[in-house]
């Protein structure tokens, strides 16, 4: 496989600057790339430290790798995919990756067997995580190059992630931004608390609706910094925890915490502008069905 990219800079630098400071390749690929002897600018190889022309035109090779972790055959829900990413849609109760050398049921497994059944040779990048019980939109990188563009788009916020939730109680306010930092909690290993010593944390919210007969408000969220459990703590520090997350103090129970990570917009690495995916509401998400509401948002 093989990524063509043209240049459209005005005055563009030479070709080893230009990969890395506008493509966003890290130095020890640059140094992979530059030594493999594959790279090519208007089908001649070139001179690395010579300035581009607008209109060239650069060949990249992807190399092949082996797949990792191990694979495992189950039923994968693809939001999105190209040569360069892909976008699946996790269920509730699967880790992201694999929580021990033996387990094998993580989404990554299955990704990774999806990359086998599909002849993709290549690692299983995800980019960002999802805690086991939250379900939702999961991007995954399909090589190198796009896993470490991906990463600095992540590390910038240019990756924007939207969530909704059910949470406890009847919220009064109809939006609002939560401006508290999290730190870890010295009596329960697993579990996080705001704390003024810990990391900021930002997250808004915006009521989207308010189920008066069951005590339940569905919100949106998203978050300016990418905590562990921020959206779990902010609201829970509100007196409105997380429908069914009894780790941070909801009365309720349910089979999981109800948080489902529904909108994933995506710089593309390569071709310009964004891609928008929204996953679907599971039917787990609620003791009660939200399927003509959901139809509104």
């Amino acid at each position: 496989m093989k990524i063509q990219l043209t240049v459209h800079t005005e005055n563009p630098p030479s070709l080893q600057d230009y990969l890395k400071d506008l493509v966003g390749v890290p130095k020890g690929l640059l140094h992979e790339l530059r030594m493999s002897k594959k790279v090519l600018v208007n089908g001649g190889i070139p001179n690395w430290t010579q300035p581009l022309q607008t209109g060239d035109t650069i060949i990249l090779p992807v190399f092949s790798e082996e797949v990792s972790p191990v694979p495992n055959t189950m039923d994968i829900s693809v939001l999105y995919e190209d040569e360069h990413l892909l976008i699946v849609n996790k269920a509730a109760d699967m880790e992201t990756h694999p929580s021990s050398e033996t387990d094998q049921n993580s989404l990554s497994n299955g990704v990774a067997n999806y990359f086998v059944e599909n002849g993709i040779q290549s690692k299983v990048r995800h980019i960002h995580r999802l805690d086991k019980d939250t379900s939702g939109a999961i991007l995954f990188a399909k090589h190198s190059l796009s896993g470490a563009i991906l990463d600095r788009e992540l590390e910038a916020r240019k990756i924007k992630r939207t969530y909704v939730a059910l949470v406890e109680g009847l919220m009064s306010s109809s939006a609002g931004t939560i401006d508290k930092a999290i730190g870890k909690d010295r009596h329960h290993a697993s579990r996080r608390r705001i704390s003024p010593s810990g990391q900021k944390a930002v997250t808004h919210f915006k009521v989207l609706k308010k189920f008066v007969k069951e005590k339940l408000t569905l919100v949106q969220l998203t978050l300016d910094t990418g905590r562990t459990h921020q959206i779990r703590v902010h609201m829970s520090s509100l007196g409105h925890p997380l429908f069914g997350d009894t780790l941070y103090r909801a009365k309720s129970k349910h089979t999981r915490h109800s948080l489902h990570a529904w909108k994933l917009t995506v710089p593309h690495p390569f071709q310009g502008g964004s891609i928008t995916v929204e996953a679907p509401i599971p039917t787990d998400f609620a003791p009660f069905t939200l399927s003509g509401e959901w139809k509104e948002l």
